[in-house]
């Protein structure tokens, strides 16, 4: 099962969160105290893996300056508990499999499962906390079911004619043979008429294929030492230390019981055991520990000194070493950096949750996991998640840190701000507090910051960006762009000037990112010439309404063409585009296209031609078959598409004097 979106309301910092999409990795971006903790938190009390940690309290998690009032409020019921979490799940064909089963395949009207959690009633006896939302075909599903079984002819017609309506079968049933598939009926439709469908289906079902929640941040580091007995007490008494479950989770790596630990007669096996899982966990943490690869992991158990650390002179204790091969020394795991502690950590308490929740669906929330980790470390600790946990579980994790934020997977971001914390006046409720957003055009630029440093050193690498940069959608667009400024300059004409860098950045999905992302940068200067499309206009109006660039910077291919739509290969108009498109691809598919064979009502050149050839058209080849080539084409390159490019290059040149 899936989580696809949620919604977080009246939890600490947070009024309404609004509703965030979650994908496979999420990455929730925001400066401290922006409240991304607080969203994994109250996520993670939906459904936690440690039971205990579940449900809201009041007096806790409630935005503490209203507390008092809304416990008033409740009491006398002037309004019913608050709503916290609203998460909506996707079902996979495994978690429909046990009802579809009973009721037949058509028994879900929708794929979807809403989760609702809310704080306790005082009211109510049952201090009731959750709620579901899911959808049913009730006619179809009883249908089916009686269908399905063993019964008459006659009687599982007459049950059939009473609808959707359990009560009525019910009753028939109870009046009708007793069989054993009768009894095995009565007993299905007396559950169900004690609540409904919905409750049956989700108790019978679903609850238990709902996704649990495991939290993982600083305070679950290993110390990499434990008195046993003290351990066992605590696990005994459920009771255990933030530090206990990576260290249980080490212990159960050499498939070891406490019990067998602290026996003082242990055996080379128990040795050789605790060997193998610390040479186990140390090849999963050099796999994507960059830093230094000459560390490996040792545990040892002995009988406790009374020099040992106060709580550990007793009995026996586990001790885990790292061995540092280059320097010829073993240190405690606990005294090792703090980011190679949080990965032995975080590895170690995963592999426990992995033996024991097997086959069940598992959603990683990790808080702040590079916090104390060098930048290369931040990147090996990113492919992890993509090579260890992508397909396996869904990761959604909080950073401020650029190093922790994919530049090219800006898909996964989803913006947390706190507007309430960058302003003394008094915002309106609808405003205040924690919110999640994905448009970076309504991100603040302290929000953004760690996703310009991401970008900025992606940029930096590719080498894009200068001072000047002329945005366009791609590699094409660059290539034309670059040959017919040369063609126009060789004429004495207006070409582009030289102080634009030309910045592709991957379609127009991505402009609005990158030009939010760079736009807040004021050193820089950035316009843009897009393709235009219709359905792009909201996009490319956004650019200067929401005041990121100004109107006169927005340019985009349509201003110089006739036509209401436009590309930049319409700049060069049907005729000579085709002369590039048969050039390069005459020795593959098709037989030179003539212009009179391009028909169709298609405003733009590339579909026209497409619709021509019924396939996809590469559009990076004709533009490289033009500069490869421009000694021959040069000549042929119609006046009119030089005259359209010229005015674009004079309107762009003109902005680098404003």
């Amino acid at each position: 099962m899936l989580l696809k979106s949620a919604k977080v309301t009246e939890y600490k910092s947070i009024w309404d969160s609004g509703e965030f999409e979650v994908s496979d990795i999420t990455c929730l971006v925001g400066k401290n105290e922006a409240g991304k903790t607080a969203i994994l938190e109250a996520l993670y009390k939906v459904n936690p893996i440690i039971r205990s940690d579940s449900g809201f309290d009041v007096t806790d998690d409630y935005p503490r300056a209203y507390v008092s009032d809304y416990e008033e409020e409740v009491k006398y019921k002037e309004r019913d508990p608050a709503q916290v979490v609203e998460a909506h799940f996707e079902f996979e064909e495994t978690d429909r499999k046990g009802a579809e089963e009973v009721f037949g395949p058509n028994i879900f009207q929708n794929y979807k499962l809403v989760e609702l959690a809310y704080y306790p009633n005082p009211n109510d006896e049952d201090h009731f906390e959750k709620k579901f939302r899911i959808s049913l075909n009730d006619e179809e599903a009883y249908s089916y079911l009686i269908e399905n079984s063993d019964l008459s002819t006659n009687l599982a017609d007459s049950l059939k004619k009473k609808g959707a309506n359990p009560s009525l079968i019910l009753a028939e049933l109870k009046e009708s043979e007793e069989t054993e598939e009768t009894k095995r009926l009565i007993q299905i439709f007396t559950k169900i008429t004690s609540s409904n469908l919905r409750k049956y289906v989700y108790n019978q079902f679903i609850s238990s294929r709902v996704p649990k929640f495991l939290y993982f941040d600083e305070y679950y580091q290993m110390e990499g030492r434990a008195n046993i007995e003290a351990l066992q007490q605590r696990v005994a008494d459920d009771e255990l230390l933030s530090s206990d479950y990576p260290m249980l989770g080490l212990i159960g790596l050499a498939g070891i019981d406490l019990a067998a630990m602290a026996d003082s007669n242990r055996t080379q096996e128990l040795k050789n055991k605790l060997e193998g899982a610390g040479n186990r966990l140390s090849r999963k943490v050099l796999k994507y520990w960059s830093q230094n690869k000459h560390v490996r992991m040792k545990i040892d158990v002995r009988p406790a000194q009374s020099g040992d650390p106060e709580g550990m002179q007793k009995g026996t204790n586990i001790w885990a070493d790292i061995y540092d091969s280059r320097h010829e020394v073993s240190t405690n795991l606990g005294t090792r950096s703090k980011g190679f502690v949080w990965f032995f950590s975080f590895l170690a308490w995963y592999s426990r949750v992995q033996k024991e929740h097997k086959g069940e669906d598992i959603i990683l929330l990790l808080d702040e996991p590079g916090l104390f980790l060098h930048g290369r470390a931040q990147e090996d600790l990113l492919r992890y998640f993509d090579e260890e946990l992508q397909g396996k579980h869904q990761v959604i994790y909080t950073t401020h840190s650029p190093f922790m934020v994919d530049a090219s997977k800006f898909q996964r971001i989803r913006i947390v701000q706190d507007k309430g914390i960058e302003t003394d006046a008094p915002l309106d409720r609808s405003e205040d507090g924690t919110k999640v957003v994905t448009d970076v055009l309504e991100a603040s630029d302290d929000s953004l910051f760690p996703l310009q440093g991401a970008l900025g050193y992606q940029i930096y690498q590719t080498l894009f960006v200068g001072k000047n940069c002329l945005v366009v959608e791609g590699v094409s667009d660059l290539l034309y762009l670059q040959v017919v400024s040369s063609v126009l300059d060789r004429a004495g004409r207006d070409a582009l000037s030289e102080e634009w860098t030309i910045t592709p950045v991957g379609g127009i999905d991505k402009v609005s990112t990158f030009v939010a992302l760079l736009g807040s940068q004021t050193r820089l200067r950035i316009a843009t010439l897009l393709d235009y499309q219709s359905k792009d206009r909201q996009t490319i109006e956004n650019l200067y309404k929401r005041s990121i660039l100004s109107k006169k910077d927005v340019s985009t291919y349509a201003d110089f063409t006739d036509g209401k739509e436009a590309d930049v290969e319409d700049m060069f108009g049907l005729n000579f585009y085709l002369e590039l498109v048969n050039g390069e691809f005459e020795k593959e598919v098709w037989t030179p296209i003539k212009p009179a064979d391009v028909k169709g009502k298609q405003p733009r050149v590339v579909p026209k031609v497409e619709g021509h050839i019924k396939s996809s058209l590469n559009h990076f080849r004709p533009a490289r078959y033009l500069v490869e080539n421009i000694d021959t084409l040069e000549a042929n390159i119609p006046s009119d598409a030089l005259d359209r490019f010229e005015k674009a290059f004079q309107k762009l040149n003109k902005l680098l004097g404003q």
